[in-house]
């Protein structure tokens, strides 16, 4: 378990950080981008929460415990045979999302155009933690291409970008209250 006393520890004065095997690196570093965006996405997940309720509500706590660890995974870069084996996100966490997604989706009705972000505050909360997270898997696809990465952690974050998205629709009367984009409407 972590255990914080003190906050600050001066020790990225210097514009470097530790990552989780000990290691440290700039700032900038794509791998600190990449679960820096993690934790944007987890903040703004928590602004959507104060919005939602009953099973939504904790569908988006259980999410925003699971990006901590999406987090924790994107901190420790993969190596053979660490000293301590290191928190990595599983199947398990992409399936729980997936699940989520169909159970959402059974009720909405098909789209028949793009949605515009808005509606109600939750949705409009909704669509902005999926752009963030889109934003995330942009970032970590880009690390992948610079270094290994657990390939569950990318599909997580593909697949909480659906959920979001979904979770949206249903905040929206079921789709009901989605605001439509029409094409070229204001020539």
């Amino acid at each position: 378990m972590v255990k914080l006393n003190r906050i600050y520890t001066r020790t990225g004065d210097k514009g470097d950080t530790g990552l989780g095997d000990g290691s440290r690196v700039a700032k900038h570093d794509r791998r600190v981008e990449a679960f820096g965006t993690v934790d944007e996405t987890n903040a703004t997940i928590g602004l959507a929460q104060l919005h939602a309720e009953g099973e939504l509500q904790q569908v988006l706590a259980t999410v925003q415990n699971d990006l901590f660890d999406v987090g924790a995974d994107l901190c420790t870069p993969e190596q053979e045979d660490p000293q301590y084996p290191p928190l990595r996100v599983t199947e398990t966490q992409v399936e729980f999302l997936e699940r989520q997604i169909d159970a959402m989706n059974a009720d909405l009705a098909s789209l028949r155009s793009f949605i515009l972000p808005g509606g109600t505050p939750l949705a409009a909360h909704l669509h902005l933690a999926r752009t963030v997270a889109r934003r995330a898997e942009r970032l970590v696809t880009l690390l992948m291409v610079e270094q290994p990465v657990n390939p569950e952690v990318l599909r997580y974050m593909n697949r909480l970008s659906d959920l979001l998205f979904v979770a949206a629709r249903k905040a929206n009367d079921n789709g009901a209250g989605d605001v439509l984009w029409v094409p070229g409407a204001n020539r």
